[in-house]
């Protein structure tokens, strides 16, 4: 991958440079457009920073519904470095956007939060279904969002997060329409992956899970569903932004939807099978 970085950006990295870290560099030196296709056999994951207060709170609740909201990493208090991720990884640089949330209500959309860093804050991060797109394309299954150079479509549903203290509401799904066949094909290939959301939650018909138009979607950007197609979805890592706006949360930072943290972890890693 090349992301255009000079030398003043690398800084004193050694070469060769993994393609995760170059894309940290670049988030760090402005790159602010979505993460699909970028850095492909690296881990993706979406973000969910919290007052150490919530932070068990928010931990029980991942636990509680693993299919959207699997911790892949979480930091220490106050430590905006997370190592088991990724080497000069800074979670407040090193995503292309984030999203500073106020009595939930997003209040600002940034690309750097170190001026909204604080030393009660945990960072978690959650497996990203980008991380499964790979071995879909590798089986030449075509990802709409990734051929039109947008943002994958997300959905807040009627599906009921189990809820743990202030933290519950309703699961988001990303959608990636395929043919039948290819959708067989789609669920056997990510149901290797339960460690980034795994199998597919829902096939076909979205108003039975409360989507009312799919060309609107809540989150990211709108995708063509041709004819021969069905939609398919996935539950997705945007769900701690629903359940910060029903909880009304003071204080809470996310990433902006489809704007991911690229970590050091290799996507083979998380392959069951």
């Amino acid at each position: 991958m090349n992301v255009g970085l000079t030398k003043k950006e690398q800084g004193s990295h050694s070469e060769p440079m993994l393609p995760s870290l170059q894309a940290r560099l670049a988030c760090r030196a402005g790159m602010a457009t979505t993460t699909a296709g970028v850095a492909n056999g690296f881990v993706q994951g979406n973000l969910a920073i919290l007052p150490e207060k919530l932070a068990g709170a928010f931990h029980r609740f991942c636990q509680l519904n693993p299919k959207p909201c699997p911790i892949i990493g979480m930091s220490d208090v106050g430590d905006p470095r997370i190592p088991a991720l990724g080497i000069d990884l800074d979670i407040r640089t090193d995503l292309p956007g984030y999203r500073i949330w106020r009595d939930g209500e997003v209040a600002e959309e940034t690309t750097d939060i170190k001026a909204h860093w604080r030393d009660d804050l945990v960072a978690f991060v959650i497996g990203c279904s980008f991380s499964f797109e790979e071995a879909l394309q590798a089986d030449d299954l075509p990802i709409r969002h990734i051929e039109c150079d947008v943002r994958v479509p997300m959905y807040r549903t009627n599906i009921a997060c189990a809820p743990s203290g202030p933290f519950a509401g309703p699961m988001v799904v990303s959608m990636r329409p395929f043919k039948p066949a290819d959708a067989i094909r789609a669920v056997q290939i990510t149901s290797r992956f339960p460690a980034v959301h795994g199998a597919p939650v829902h096939l076909g018909h979205p108003h039975s899970i409360g989507i009312a138009d799919i060309a609107k979607p809540d989150y990211g950007d709108p995708v063509p569903v041709e004819d021969d197609e069905i939609p398919v979805f996935w539950a997705c890592g945007v769900t701690p932004q629903a359940v910060i706006a029903a909880a009304r949360l003071p204080f809470a930072i996310t990433h902006a939807p489809g704007l991911m943290l690229v970590t050091d972890l290799r996507n083979s890693q998380f392959a069951v099978l």
